[in-house]
């Protein structure tokens, strides 16, 4: 695996991983009951960036790790799924 590929892949993944962890541990202004006007209900009334990041980029590294370990050594996972075969070249005479 090349090196701009393992970050493209790890990007992809981080990526993903952030819009599944926004939700988790967030108040809205609804339930804690002070609306600042001009603004819906269901907008957040304190969002923990530094929180989210560290949480995204934890969860993504290992999720890559998977991945990488999947990806580099072959391992058959056993979902049914075909996993490329290298090709050979003509048995020897």
């Amino acid at each position: 695996m090349s090196l701009i590929f393992a970050f493209a892949i790890y990007f992809i993944i981080w990526w993903l991983t952030l819009f599944m962890v926004l939700p988790f541990g967030v108040r809205t202004q609804g339930e804690d009951g002070a609306i600042v006007p001009g603004t819906p209900e269901s907008a957040p009334t304190q969002f923990a960036l530094p929180r989210v990041l560290i949480i995204t980029t934890m969860a993504s590294l290992v999720i890559f790790a998977v991945a990488y370990a999947i990806i580099v050594y072959r391992i058959d996972v056993q979902l049914g799924l075909p996993l490329p075969v290298p090709e050979r070249g003509p048995a020897p005479q």
